[in-house]
This record gives C-alpha cells, sequence and structure tokens, in this order.
C-alpha cells in the first residue's frame, strides 16, 4: 500500500509539473504573440486557437504562426560589399524620362531596398514553357565563365534532366555553375539527382533545408525565387519552374506562364539577389563575377522578340525584411492608376490592403481586369480565392476565368508604361512569408508587349457576371467560405 501511494504520489507530481509546464509555454507564446503588435485580427486568432486548441494550436503557431521580421540573412558588411559591386553610378531620379507618377514608384523601390534603377535594357516575354526553355538551353550553352541558377521548383522528370546535362555540360567544359533550390518545392526530387550534378563539379544547394528539429522553423518560409544569370550579360525570371508540366501542361491542356530574358544592366540586380541568397546558405560571398564595364548597354535588337524596357528595377521580398517591398510597390503603382489595371495570377487570395486598393480604383472609374485559372493546381487555393470574387464584382472589378488551361501567370500593368512580371503570386503566401522577386520595368514597348498578351488570353477565358455568381450551388459557397479561413497560411 505504501508502495501504491509512493507511485501514485510521484505520478501526480509528474503530471502537475508537466500541466504547469505546458501552461506556462502556452501563456509565453501568447505573450510573444500580444508584444509583436502584429495585426489585431490575427494576433487574435492565434491567441484563440491557442486557449482553445492547446496542443494542435502550439503544433500550428511552431510551423506557421512565428515572426522572422528583422531577421539577418546576410552581414550589414557584405551587403554593403555586394551593393557596392551591383550599384553602378548614381541615378537622379528626378531627371528620369517618366510622369512623376512612375517616378514616384521608381523612388519608392529605391527607399524600401535600395532597389537601383537601370536604363537601357532588353527584354524578351515567354508565355509557354517550351520556348523559355529552349532560350535557356541555348544560352545554357554559350556560357563561358559561369552560371547561377534558382529555382523553387527543379524537377528529376525530363525537363529537369535537359537542364542537369546542360549544366553539366557547361561545368565539365570548366564553367563555374552554382544552383539553388528550395528544399520544400523540389521535395519530391530524388537524391540522387542533386548528388549526380555535385558529382561533376556543380556547386548545387537547398535553401531552407527542412530537417528535424528544425523543421517548425524552416517549412512555412519558401525561397519562390526563379532566376538565373549567365556570366553577367543574360539575365532570367520570372514564374516558371523546371518541371515537365510547365510545358506539356502536366494534367491541363496547356501550362500559361510569364517569364522573361533580360540583357543590359538590369543583369546586376538579378546577380546581386542570387549573391545575397547564396551568402545566406554560408557559401563566399560572390564579388568578382561580373565585370560591370563590359556590360553592354543597350543590347542588339534585331529579333523583333526583343523589347525595349528602357528602365527597370527589381525587388526582392521575404518574410525576414523590414517592409512588404513588393506588396508595397503594387500598392503605390495600383493607387496611381488613371486609366486601368490588368492582373494575371493562378491564386487571388489578396491581403486587405491589396483588395481595397483594387476596389477603390475600380470605384474611381479605373479598368480594373483580373485573371485567374477556371480550374487551379489547387482546390483549396481555387476555392480560397472564389470566395473574393463577390466583393470583387460588387465594386466594379471584372473577373476572368481562364479556360485554356491552368493559368500560373505572375504579371500586373498599370496604364502605359507600368508593369511587372516575376514570382509573386497575388496572395498572402507571397506577400507574407515566401522569398519572391519581381521585375519592375517602365517601358510604353513592354507594356503594349504584355498587355496584348493579358488580351490574348482574355479571349480564351470566361467574364464572370453578378447574376451568375449569385446563382452558384451553395456547396460552393461553403468551402469557399471555410477555405478563405485559412487563406493567410496557404
Amino acid at each position: 500500500m505504501t508502495e501504491f501511494l509512493s507511485q501514485y504520489i510521484n505520478l501526480t507530481w509528474v503530471y502537475w509539473f508537466l500541466t504547469v509546464a505546458y501552461a506556462v509555454t502556452i501563456i509565453s507564446i501568447v505573450g510573444v504573440i500580444v508584444s509583436e503588435n502584429r495585426n489585431p485580427v490575427k494576433s487574435l486568432a492565434w491567441v484563440t486557437v491557442l486557449l482553445a486548441l492547446p496542443a494542435l494550436g502550439l503544433i500550428l503557431y511552431i510551423i506557421f504562426g512565428r515572426n522572422i521580421k528583422n531577421k539577418r540573412i546576410i552581414s550589414r558588411r557584405n551587403r554593403r560589399r555586394l551593393r557596392r559591386r551591383e550599384s553602378g553610378r548614381k541615378i537622379d531620379f528626378n531627371r528620369l524620362p517618366h510622369s512623376e507618377s512612375i517616378i514616384s514608384i521608381a523612388r519608392l523601390a529605391h527607399s524600401l531596398s535600395g532597389a537601383m534603377y537601370y536604363r537601357d535594357n532588353n527584354a524578351t516575354i515567354y508565355n509557354n514553357g517550351s520556348d523559355k526553355m529552349d532560350a535557356l538551353l541555348a544560352d545554357i550553352a554559350k556560357a563561358q565563365h559561369y552560371i547561377n541558377i534558382q529555382y523553387y521548383i527543379i524537377s528529376d522528370d525530363k525537363t529537369g534532366c535537359r537542364l542537369r546535362d546542360a549544366l553539366v555540360e557547361r561545368a565539365r567544359a570548366g564553367v563555374t555553375v552554382r544552383a539553388i533550390y528550395d528544399h520544400v518545392g523540389s521535395f519530391k526530387v530524388k537524391r540522387r539527382f542533386f548528388k549526380q550534378m555535385q558529382s561533376e563539379g556543380i556547386q548545387v544547394y537547398p535553401f531552407f533545408k527542412v530537417t528535424f528539429p528544425g523543421l517548425g522553423s524552416r517549412i512555412n518560409w519558401r525561397n519562390h525565387r526563379k532566376l538565373c544569370i549567365i556570366d553577367g550579360t543574360v539575365g532570367y525570371i520570372g514564374g516558371m519552374n523546371i518541371a515537365d508540366r510547365y510545358i506539356d501542361g502536366g494534367k491541363f491542356p496547356l501550362w500559361r506562364d510569364l517569364h522573361m530574358r533580360i540583357t543590359g544592366s538590369a543583369v546586376r540586380a538579378l546577380q546581386y539577389s542570387f549573391a545575397v541568397d547564396w551568402n545566406y546558405m554560408g557559401q563566399p560571398l560572390l564579388e568578382d563575377d561580373i565585370k560591370y564595364d563590359e556590360l553592354p548597354t543597350l543590347p542588339d535588337t534585331s529579333n523583333e522578340d526583343v523589347i525595349p524596357a528602357k528602365g527597370m528595377q527589381l525587388l526582392t521580398a521575404g518574410p525576414t525584411g523590414q517592409w512588404s517591398n513588393i506588396a508595397f510597390m503594387m500598392l503605390k503603382a495600383i493607387s496611381a492608376a488613371r486609366k486601368c489595371i490588368f492582373i494575371q495570377t493562378p491564386y487571388f487570395v489578396p491581403t486587405d490592403a491589396l483588395l481595397n486598393a483594387l476596389q477603390v480604383a475600380a470605384l474611381s472609374g479605373v479598368d480594373v481586369r483580373i485573371m485567374i485559372p477556371r480550374r487551379g493546381d489547387s482546390d483549396m487555393l481555387r476555392w480560397a480565392s472564389s470566395s473574393y470574387i463577390k466583393e470583387c464584382l460588387q465594386a466594379g472589378i471584372k473577373i476572368y476565368l481562364f479556360e485554356a488551361g491552368m493559368l500560373h501567370s505572375k504579371s500586373m500593368l498599370v496604364d502605359d508604361e507600368f508593369a511587372t512580371i516575376g514570382s509573386t503570386n497575388f496572395d498572402f503566401r507571397s506577400v507574407e512569408h515566401n522569398f519572391e522577386s519581381n521585375m519592375f520595368v517602365y517601358s510604353r514597348e513592354f507594356n503594349a508587349r504584355l498587355r496584348k498578351i493579358f488580351l490574348d488570353d482574355q479571349a480564351q477565358s470566361h467574364r464572370v457576371t453578378g447574376n451568375e455568381w449569385r446563382h452558384r450551388p451553395i456547396t460552393q459557397k461553403a468551402l469557399e467560405s471555410i477555405m478563405r479561413l485559412f487563406a493567410p497560411i496557404l
């Protein structure tokens, strides 16, 4: 009896100790959430989950709720060294050949991240994976000094093997090849695929590798950038990953996407972005890769597909930044619109600020058009996106559902001389959780080409009317409302 009582007391003591420790942990996390002064709605949601479902809430918070703003991913000293190499000569914003509204947008980009304004660039826009991949492989085959390449997804399918073989061939020829892939984005890829690349002398590393016990601190933050820099003279940026579905459509009849090839001084900015991520992974600082004085100032435009894009700025954004750089740029451009705003995005799950800005623009008489896929690659995101359509229609925003296949393009054009293409979706994840990159282009010619692409896709889309949307099935309405609750973490 005495032994039983002793065991009972010991178990009781352990139970109360664990209960108190657990309670203290929950209360401490609630304290951290409150002290961070986040959006009150979001803070209250996390506090409610932690108090109502402590165990599940604790796990969800560790994975999805932590805030890493202002966490330095590269030292100030290294950032200054890279910036000195990237910046080139200073730009007098007052003398730029643009309207006051465009100059104001360019100033904002510089204030947010030090983004330089680059003159005299050319660009080629690709809206299908086959043409983009052919151009990329052709440029890789010409590389003489180095190739820096970064993608969210590098698959080990036919397309991924084509890229791997092209990089291996250049590495064997003495070209320095560096590659970054996102560990979560490329999680299904077999290890031997990247090991083979390493065995051939390619320096390839995962960004934010997800392993225990660090899973909770990394799985929610993904490097979504898609960049390539070849010898400092050619650069690629956009929304296409390296996988077969970007070429053959996968389960869709076709896969519509946007990517751009850049020549000119703006390639410096792509190199700077890659160098920051490369250094973050513990690799040596890349300082000597571009001989800036040898960069062409205005490349050959004999090819009719090449578009003069005289003004360019690259903005990167991520969960560690002080500001939501790309979202701020979009807000500024939307508020400056006087005639039109055309947006293509695979997932339309906007923050309140972005949604309100679009509504204000439409209510002010601006022609606001948003194109999303009729059938997406994620049902949860499709339902969440659909939950915002009613509010858009009420404000006079035109919604188009792309019906020819999967629409994965990420672009926005405003009026006549502002446009952006990059990796950023019009959703919470891109704005708050992902490392993204977008090229902002100030060019009437570029804007006109992107407008033509939009209108061509619009011809293959269905415009949603208020009447048909009101009469959609009640089950669809319920799913939309439920998925909208998860919008911030989808």
